[in-house]
């Protein structure tokens, strides 16, 4: 059985394209040097676009890991007051959380394991040797650990007991035990004593320190708790105070968000028409806020960059045109045996395009190097600094497209040459 005429075609097609691209290479080769100076800023704009992408892809991972470390069943309460509503109408006080609504959260909310409020205590703290001025002291409950998932290394944790009759017993982290030089009885900070606001405290326990520093601040990461009956009685005038709470899994931490939500209203005798004077935030919902905001600045910063692309392709429109002007009697000579004007000008497009993206993957590879290096900058947290795929795909695209816009005006010129005015061209 013979070919059919459209596979004879399409073999022509394909070896004509072959052959095309054969000759663009060609010629990026007898101009070395002219080529790798047009496909610079290709090759900038790629690299850079490139190394941008991986450090935000890097910082990205990080930030998302420690969030989703935290645990996707953990829910926060915090005091708000609705906007758009005159402040007389609902003053700040009324939006305050109290504990009596903690209490009620924890008997009438079946899919909650646990909670706990916390309030800060600004209030000097001095050890034997060291003395630490206007440092915030938390006061917490004995769900705080479960809530939060901050274990005790050392020690024991509070107990109901310690909360009921308003132990002055602490617990402090492992950076609070260094800074106030806790350790020096060889017991690892448990069974000394600390003054906090002139009152003196037992250390019980020691908790783990947070280890992560979101985008590398180097502030203190010394920690006080004391039970919540006796960060009560320290407070003094004006005071923030938040609950935190444990869903019993991440799959009913939403059905415990709308439990919390009901009694919260129902215990501040909010009406239908009310609007709420609190939020309840979980966190897969700061989750999405910052992949959302990192999406964002990916783009910005990617657009921004990507402006290296525009003048690299205006490059390749110059030379493109230089090169159409040298070649005037090749592109006389090919009309003149047969060439159609439409086989001269995806010859020219083809030159342009193949550049193009010749030096879009020689900036894919430079931009992945300068990811790799990102890795071992120390105190970046970009050690996931990486190129994402689409990334890769992305880059090789535009720096196409690039040489298809900016490569077609001189090749059009060259298909509409007069063959026998280009021959004549000297």
């Amino acid at each position: 059985m013979s070919p059919s005429p459209s596979a004879g075609r399409g073999a022509l097609s394909g070896f004509f394209f072959l052959k095309t691209i054969g000759m663009a290479l060609s010629q990026i080769w007898a101009n070395k040097t002219r080529s790798f100076l047009t496909a610079l800023g290709i090759i900038v704009g790629v690299a850079s676009v490139t190394a941008v992408i991986a450090a935000l892809t890097g910082l990205k991972t990080k930030v998302l890991t420690e969030f989703e470390s935290i645990g996707a069943a953990r829910l926060y309460v915090f005091p708000n007051r609705p906007d758009n509503v005159p402040r007389s109408k609902i003053p700040w006080e009324k939006c305050r959380l109290r504990i009596e609504e903690a209490r009620a959260i924890m008997e009438q909310c079946p899919s909650l394991k646990g909670i706990s409020p916390i309030v800060d205590v600004t209030l000097s703290v001095e050890s034997d040797t060291s003395l630490i001025e206007g440092m915030s002291v938390s006061g917490i409950w004995p769900a705080w650990h479960d809530a939060i998932g901050r274990k005790v290394l050392r020690g024991r944790p509070f107990s109901q007991i310690d909360v009921d009759t308003a132990r002055q017993v602490a617990l402090v982290n492992e950076a609070a035990v260094e800074e106030l030089k806790l350790d020096e009885g060889g017991n690892g900070g448990v069974g000394t004593h600390v003054l906090l606001g002139g009152r003196r405290f037992l250390v019980i326990g020691v908790v783990e320190t947070l280890q992560a520093k979101m985008f590398g601040m180097n502030s203190s990461q010394a920690e006080i708790f004391v039970p919540f009956s006796v960060a009560e009685k320290l407070l003094d005038g004006w005071y923030f105070m938040q609950f935190v709470a444990l869903a019993k899994g991440p799959e009913v931490a939403e059905e415990a968000k709308a439990e919390i939500e009901y009694v919260m209203r129902r215990q501040r005798g909010l009406t239908k028409e009310d609007p709420d004077t609190f939020r309840v935030a979980a966190i897969d919902q700061f989750i999405n806020q910052f992949k959302s905001l990192a999406s964002g600045v990916t783009a910005i910063a990617g657009g921004i960059v990507g402006i290296s692309l525009l003048v690299g392709g205006i490059g390749i429109m110059n030379i493109m045109l230089v090169s159409v002007s040298e070649r005037t009697r090749e592109i006389g000579l090919r009309k003149a045996v047969g060439a159609t004007s439409a086989a001269i000008l995806l010859q020219f497009l083809l030159e342009a395009v193949t550049l193009t993206v010749l030096g879009g993957l020689v900036g894919l590879v430079i931009g992945k190097l300068f990811a790799i290096g990102l890795t071992f900058i120390p105190g970046a947290n970009l050690e996931q600094a990486d190129v994402p795929a689409w990334a890769i795909a992305v880059a090789l695209v535009f720096s196409a497209g690039t040489g298809v816009l900016f490569g077609m005006w001189p090749a059009y010129k060259a298909s509409r040459l007069d063959p026998i005015e280009a021959l004549r061209h000297e």
